[in-house]
């Protein structure tokens, strides 16, 4: 069974840094592509960022957050980060990482399965 539990989110200023980890479990997390995704207050789920698995861990960002998130894993310790900076008020969401039944997938889709989330709150 996949599973997925995110930490690290919480309350900070615009400007400011968070660093968010996803702990995987339930599969061979070294295989699988993995990605964020967010959902603002009253919206849809939204595409953060990806890596894949097998082939160099490419990175991928939505124009949203590029230059500004990095996306990063530990496949010794089935570990997912995402490393946020320069944080801005239209960045508060929860944040969930997530991956898909097949272990490679296109950087822009929502995969299926998804933790519970963290909530990250920018604000002064």
């Amino acid at each position: 069974e996949v599973q997925l539990v995110e930490s690290g989110g919480g309350l900070v200023q615009p400007g400011g840094s968070l660093r968010l980890s996803c702990a995987a479990s339930g599969f061979t997390f070294s295989s699988y592509d993995m990605s964020w995704v967010r959902q603002a207050p009253g919206k849809g789920l939204e595409w953060v960022s990806h890596i894949n698995g097998w082939g160099g861990g490419s990175t991928f960002y939505s124009d949203s957050v590029k230059g500004r998130f990095t996306i990063s894993r530990d496949n010794a310790k089935n570990t997912l980060y995402l490393q946020m900076s320069s944080l801005k008020p239209e960045d508060t969401a929860l944040y969930f990482c997530a991956t898909d039944s097949r272990s490679s997938f296109r950087p822009s889709i929502i995969p299926r399965y998804r933790g519970q989330g963290t909530q990250v709150t920018v604000s002064s």
